[in-house]
């Protein structure tokens, strides 16, 4: 019925919403993992900076907008910054020592976000233009602003594609991430390029931060879940794929937020095939909801993946 089909439709566009800041975080994760070779443990930090910046900026300014435009330079000039005094020393180390390196820094940052703002949870209020509502139902409606985040990430997914594949800069990137001393006999400043990557993925992380902070609210430690997903989403999508991020975001986003949504079971789902008599006797993790499993179905996606094709859906069988 309506009801029915506004609940469905509420689901899917959080998923899609979901999915699209996520993106936002993980494909800055894996240019600076498939370009650079760097393996940052410090990713959800910045998705982090940027939340807090959002709320301590709009405090002052009192918009949220005008918090945005003066937060993101700031970013990416702490990331060229952060490049050039730490990470470019550990491109030709170990593993290890990159992730040494970035697991201190997240000690690091979670310090200095305790001595700067404190401990205390932190609301951000939704721009008044943005904060109402499409009504679905008598009793269901959708948030603007919750639309209005999907439509910016849409913008963004486009402006990184054209970015990396229609411009001199891209080809650069592209160049330097295929062949690193090859690009640089030819002219490349690669140290430049790198510094530009690492700075854009800490922009894209903390913008994440930024818009999304009127709807999670802003809180100690609220990058670790962020970067767990991330990772999920470079091993699902592939490794250094701007295009692969965005598959498996998306994919990550709808399918959680539907399993949340709906109070199935794998049994039920079965039952459309004409199996359902089965999964019934079979019992067992057949029969649990969804719901209740939600958490562990990115897991899930990437073990499969992982099995069936270890490259990730779009990145290099070589």
């Amino acid at each position: 019925d309506k009801m029915d089909f506004a609940f469905f439709l509420i689901q899917l566009l959080n998923g899609l919403q979901y999915g699209l800041l996520l993106f936002l975080v993980a494909s800055g994760l894996t240019l600076i993992f498939g370009i650079m070779g760097i393996i940052n443990l410090a990713h959800g930090s910045f998705y982090m900076l940027g939340a807090y910046l959002a709320w301590s900026l709009a405090g002052l300014t009192g918009s949220l907008v005008a918090a945005i435009l003066v937060a993101v330079p700031l970013t990416v000039l702490f990331g060229m910054a952060l490049e050039w005094l730490l990470i470019r020393h550990f491109y030709h180390r170990d593993h290890l020592y990159q992730v040494l390196l970035t697991y201190g820094l997240i000690l690091v940052f979670e310090e200095a976000r305790s001595i700067l703002w404190g401990d205390d949870p932190h609301g951000v209020p939704v721009p008044a233009l943005l904060s109402q509502s499409i009504p679905l139902t008598d009793t269901l409606s959708y948030p603007v602003y919750r639309l209005f985040i999907s439509g910016v990430c849409l913008l963004l997914a486009l402006g990184l594609y054209l970015l990396i594949q229609r411009t001199r800069v891209g080809m650069m990137i592209r160049a330097g991430a295929s062949n690193r001393d090859m690009a640089q006999s030819l002219g490349i400043n690669i140290k430049f390029i790198y510094t530009l990557v690492f700075a854009l993925g800490v922009a894209l992380a903390a913008f994440a931060g930024m818009i999304n902070a009127p709807l999670s609210s802003v809180f100690p430690n609220m990058g670790g879940p962020v970067l767990i997903m991330c990772f999920v989403v470079v091993v699902i999508g592939g490794i250094g794929s701007v295009k692969g991020a965005l598959v498996a975001s998306l994919l990550i986003g709808v399918i959680t937020s539907l399993a949340v949504g709906v109070d199935y079971s794998l049994a039920d789902l079965l039952a459309w095939f004409g199996a359902g008599e089965w999964a019934q006797q079979v019992g067992g993790l057949l029969t649990l909801k969804l719901s209740s499993v939600a958490a562990t179905i990115p897991f899930a996606l990437m073990l499969i993946v992982l099995m069936v094709r270890p490259s990730g859906l779009m990145g290099d069988k070589n």
